[in-house]
């Protein structure tokens, strides 16, 4: 039965305008629900409410579709609900400086403790100066400086009393203490001193040698004195700092009873001011004597920065604040390295070399989201070094350990902080392409472990009269979002039309939102040109015209290229061997049909199909598998009973680059059979699809491009009626053509044939029957399948009579050889 060309109703599945009953979108309701998505949302929806360690969440799906919205949508409905996370924070440990401890308190409370312990400090700042300048204090240093001076006047008066008993005075000198003679309270010179009896002056020798040895006696026992006069200093210091600090810590620890750890931390500030408050308030070298500075200079180093470093370590460092958090936290980090997402030490400089404390640490995106939810672009986070492996460790061991990046690749070796870890509780979404999942969970078995949800995202929902309406009203929302002009029923329409188109499938709608937003902000644009009001079919078309426009400067070139003859293809006419197969190119995200030319020529041979492009490597390996089928097809259907004596070439003329797929078998085999046969097939038509064992004709992609690509090389040169493109059966309904390929077809002009078999393609192609064989699997010698049949037989008939003769020239060559030898035995002997 010959095959009948499509309706031009069967060409697109169009969308009826009359079917929606509003005047424009503006009319409906805001959809706030995301539709084509039940899987990926059900998933979503079951790792958000298991709290089991590993279901994390891989969301994977083509690029556009709304993954983020949708994760993000899900994790806010579900933080609504979860309890408020705690503030964390990072204090001084006065023990081990180098490990500050980590500090939860309930939401609000850490910033509240923060400005608490920044008051405490400036409050520092002020008592400590008002102490040390008091009169008390004050008095009491100077009863300690008199202390020692009468100490040192007592033993110094002793030692001057013996010395009047022996006429000898103690006197100061610059040089310090000496010890002189003296006569009527005069010191006596040395030449009275030499003029002297020597009794005299050997007796005062000895007294001054006497004295002098316990003069030396008081000076060994004067720095003792002053070290207990710097002790006494220090206890008076302390003693008078415990008491100005005392007050203010006592507020703190009244208001802070209820957290055990800030009252324990508070009595560890008190005892390290005590401790250090020489160190505080001091300016200048703290080796001089232990005297505290007066008010300017108590004043100066506090308000300065004397102190500055030292006063930090009583500062809190809030690393995470949820004081104006409503609900659990929901964050995206667009920029997840290592330090962003783990946290990191800074430091500053100070004469060349690097320093830190625990002010200088800074959270991650982890400490961020502890408590809720984070989202992340997994290709992002796979480009960024030890990102992936820093985020295992921390989600394995369900701790934040700050680490420096530099320190865990052995780059950096300085002195660093190892601050607590904070324990992690948290729920992770990976966005990514389905491919990046796959490889992940292939190549990483750890990641299985960590995120056991996957939510498998798709790209396309059924289309029918109810999911059509859903999509106008999506269409509404989106033209609402994004302030755009609404669209009239006949602008829905051909979004809708042309949403199908981008699957490819009359029966489905595509649910890549970006593409869909873009085509509506682009028919907006139109429509205010246009001066309309309403976004209408005609501004949607022009917005698609405008789109392709900008795309396909290579199209024409290809098409150029073809009207010119540069590259031969005939679209009239008949030829042996000879058919024009279909490809579709794809640059970026526009895609295009052009025809190509397919020979094949045939000989006498052992059976084999020749594919010229593999033997170049120009041939992808499916492209080959389909090559290989023709020989099965072949051998199973003509030459069942003998050999295959056939050798054939298959070629893609001027093709210069790379072909993959099987699209075209159907048309190498076409072209086969034609040069079997010595049939002439019709240039005026052009086929795809590809072909299994049993000859029958398979579905292919990109059906819409390959039709439209030999149709505008048709159109350009006048269409008569005769052309076409033979399709697969299979494909009709993924047929979204272009309006003027659909009124062609209507007026005639143009056809496209639904193949189901390879018999029924041929029949189009060469005007002559196929065939049926009989009983002995024979076919009718004026059919097609007969000649060809009879063509291979000739074939096998030649091949035998090939090897007869090789068989006979063989033998012959053998008697001839024994004969020679027999005839050398006989000389031989005689």
């Amino acid at each position: 039965m010959p095959v009948k060309a499509l309706e031009p109703a069967q060409l697109c599945q169009r969308c009826d305008p009359t079917q929606f009953d509003f005047e424009t979108t503006a009319e409906l309701d805001h959809l706030t629900d995301f539709i084509g998505q039940p899987r990926a949302i059900e998933a979503l929806d079951f790792a958000v409410g298991i709290r089991q360690k590993g279901y994390n969440i891989f969301a994977f799906g083509p690029e556009g579709i709304g993954k983020g919205n949708l994760v993000r949508k899900t994790f806010e409905a579900a933080a609504a609900g979860d309890p408020l996370p705690s503030d964390w924070c990072y204090l001084q440990d006065f023990e081990r400086p180098h490990r500050p401890w980590a500090l939860e308190l309930p939401a609000g409370k850490g910033i509240e403790f923060k400005r608490d312990m920044e008051q405490f400090v400036e409050d520092l700042q002020n008592v400590l100066p008002v102490t040390f300048e008091s009169e008390e204090y004050q008095n009491r240093m100077q009863e300690v400086r008199e202390a020692l001076n009468d100490r040192q006047e007592a033993a110094l008066g002793e030692l001057r009393a013996q010395a009047e008993q022996v006429e000898l005075a103690v006197l100061r000198t610059p040089a310090g203490l000496a010890i002189a003679p003296v006569s009527d309270g005069e010191v006596i010179s040395p030449e009275e001193f030499q003029n002297m009896p020597p009794e005299k002056r050997e007796s005062l020798e000895k007294n001054i040698a006497d004295l002098q040895e316990q003069l030396e006696k008081m000076l060994i026992n004067l720095p003792g004195w002053q070290r207990e006069l710097r002790e006494q200093v220090t206890d008076l210091n302390r003693e008078m700092a415990d008491i100005a600090v005392g007050g203010l810590i006592r507020e703190l620890m009244e208001k802070y009873a209820e957290h055990e750890q800030i009252v324990e931390h508070l009595k560890a500030v008190q005892a390290d001011v005590v401790r250090n408050v020489r160190e505080i308030t001091e300016e200048g070298d703290p080796a001089q004597y232990p005297d505290l500075p007066g008010s300017r200079g108590t004043r100066a180093a506090l308000s300065d920065g004397g102190a500055r470093s030292t006063l930090r370590r009583y500062q809190v460092n809030l690393l995470v604040d949820n004081a104006s958090t409503e609900s659990a936290p929901v964050v995206y980090e667009d920029n997840p390295t290592f330090q962003n997402l783990l946290g990191r030490v800074e430091y500053t400089a100070r004469m060349g070399a690097l320093s830190t404390d625990f002010n200088l640490i800074k959270p991650g995106a982890l400490h961020r989201a502890n408590g809720g939810y984070l989202i992340l672009d997994a290709r992002k986070l796979f480009q960024e070094p030890l990102a992936w492996e820093g985020l295992k460790r921390a989600l394995r061991s369900e701790q934040l350990k700050m680490e420096m990046q530099g320190q865990v690749q052995s780059f950096i070796s300085t002195v660093t902080l190892d601050p607590e870890p904070i324990p992690l509780k948290l729920k992770i979404a990976l966005l990514g392409e389905p491919h990046l999942y796959y490889l992940l969970m292939e190549y990483d078995p750890e990641s299985r472990e960590l995120f056991r949800v996957a939510s498998d995202f798709d790209d396309q929902m059924d289309r029918d009269s109810d999911s059509q309406m859903l999509y106008a009203r999506l269409i509404g929302s989106l033209s609402t979002v994004h302030d755009l002009r609404p669209l009239d029923p006949g602008g829905v329409a051909r979004v809708i039309e042309h949403s199908s188109r981008m699957v490819s499938d009359g029966k489905k709608l595509s649910i890549q939102m970006n593409y869909i937003t873009d085509l509506l902000r682009e028919a907006d644009y139109w429509a205010g040109e246009a001066g309309h009001e309403v976004v209408t079919a005609e501004d949607v078309s022009k917005a698609l015209d405008a789109q392709i426009y900008r795309s396909d400067r290579i199209r024409e070139r290809f098409q150029e290229q073809i009207h010119r003859e540069t590259v031969l293809i005939d679209t009239e006419g008949s030829q042996v061997g000879q058919l024009n197969g279909l490809a579709v190119y794809q640059f970026g995200e526009f895609a295009f049909g052009r025809p190509s030319r397919i020979t094949a020529r045939v000989r006498v041979g052992k059976g084999e199909v020749l594919d010229i492009e593999r033997e170049v490597e120009l041939g992808g390996p499916i492209h080959s598998k389909g090559v290989l089928i023709l020989s099965s097809f072949l051998g199973s259907r003509y030459s069942a009973d003998r050999q295959l004596s056939l050798s054939a070439s298959l070629v893609f003329e001027q093709s210069y680059g790379g072909i993959e797929g099987d699209s075209a078998s159907s048309a190498e085999l076409y072209a086969l059979l034609s040069a079997i046969a010595d049939v002439p097939l019709k240039q005026s038509l052009a086929v795809t699809g590809s072909v299994n064992q049993y000859g029958r004709v398979q579905a292919i992609g990109g059906v819409n491009e390959k039709i439209e690509g030999f149709f505008d090389i048709c159109q350009s040169r006048g269409l008569d009626g005769n052309h076409g493109v033979l399709i697969p059966d299979s494909n009709v309904q993924h047929l979204m053509l272009r309006e003027d390929v659909v009124q062609a077809v209507e007026e005639g002009k143009f056809h496209v044939y639904p193949i189901e078999t390879i018999d029924q393609g041929i029949e189009l192609l060469t005007g002559i029957a196929a065939g049926e064989p009989d009983e002995e699997g024979e076919y009718p010698e004026d059919t097609l399948n007969g000649k060809v049949q009879a063509r291979l037989a000739r074939f096998a008939e030649e091949a035998e009579g090939d090897k007869s003769k090789h068989r006979d020239e063989s033998a012959e060559e053998q008697e001839g050889g024994q004969s020679t030898k027999e005839q050398t035995e006989q000389k031989d002997e005689s």
